[in-house]
């Protein structure tokens, strides 16, 4: 069933979990996601980046998640990643996504807090939950390019940031990186409980791939609610169409058979994640 990312993020900021929010745009990344997290009867976030909704993209993946979600008994929310444009956001929000956000964590405080607000209003008239960001995460963009350097969130403009805003949630800055690491983080968790003390919503992180699980959960523990993952499962798939391709190499493969690896080594990575999130049972 598909709700907001609002009522997913309140019962996990309460009873001391995350959800798992995993970045896709085809079926064989969508179905395994969502089967596996409805054996686990976790809630989960499937998230889709602008450049997957351009052309005809918006149609296929809100027509494939919205056609099968009422067949799922766990809490679905579907949620636009790391937007800038709002000709897109305004576009997600009418073609049924139930949360969006606006990505202004490069620009000055006042510039981020104005765009943000304007998403807010288009996102509150259809009742769709918004997620902005605070600080900046730095790494690697998915076309490869920097993703700039990382600016720590300052824990004195979250309340400042939220009122002006309205928005449901706050991805924060606490030392994650986007994309592959280069080396092992080290999370600010005195930062993060500065910042959760004072935040009147759910807080986000992002760049969960390859972050050291005693870290992702000690910084759960402190308030992150929403966990975003995406290079884990790029790096899964990968290795099941590699394996794939050996399958063809010995026999004539139907469809289902080729596409079997990716399905299994992508299952084994998003256990692994729900695991980490401590998401099991919470649906």
């Amino acid at each position: 069933m598909l709700v907001t990312l609002n009522e997913i993020l309140k019962k996990a900021r309460e009873e001391h979990y995350a959800v798992p929010a995993f970045d896709c745009m085809e079926d064989v990344l969508i179905r395994t996601i969502l089967d596996t997290a409805e054996e686990k009867k976790s809630p989960i976030i499937l998230m889709v980046l602008e450049h997957d909704l351009v052309g005809k993209g918006i149609k296929y993946i809100t027509s494939m998640i919205k056609g099968v979600a009422g067949e799922y008994k766990i809490p679905i929310a579907l949620h636009l990643d790391h937007a800038t444009n709002f000709e897109i956001i305004e576009k997600a929000i009418e073609n049924g996504f139930t949360s969006v956000m606006y990505d202004g964590s490069m620009l000055p405080f006042d510039e981020n807090v104005a765009n943000t607000k304007k998403v807010v209003d288009m996102a509150k008239k259809k009742g769709v939950s918004v997620e902005a960001e605070l600080g900046h995460v730095a790494g690697k963009e998915i076309d490869g390019t920097s993703a700039g350097e990382t600016m720590l969130t300052d824990a004195e403009e979250v309340v400042k940031f939220v009122s002006l805003t309205g928005i449901d949630a706050l991805a924060v800055s606490i030392g994650t990186a986007h994309g592959v690491y280069v080396s092992t983080p080290e999370l600010k968790i005195d930062r993060l409980i500065e910042i959760n003390k004072l935040s009147p919503v759910p807080l986000v992180l992002h760049g969960g791939s390859g972050t050291p699980l005693d870290q992702v959960q000690n910084a759960i523990k402190n308030g992150i609610t929403k966990v975003n993952l995406y290079a884990d499962l790029r790096i899964a798939l990968m290795e099941g169409m590699k394996k794939a391709v050996e399958v063809q190499k010995r026999i004539d493969p139907l469809p289902d058979e080729l596409f079997k690896p990716a399905k299994d080594i992508l299952k084994n990575k998003i256990l692994e994640k729900i695991d980490m999130v401590m998401s099991e049972n919470r649906a």
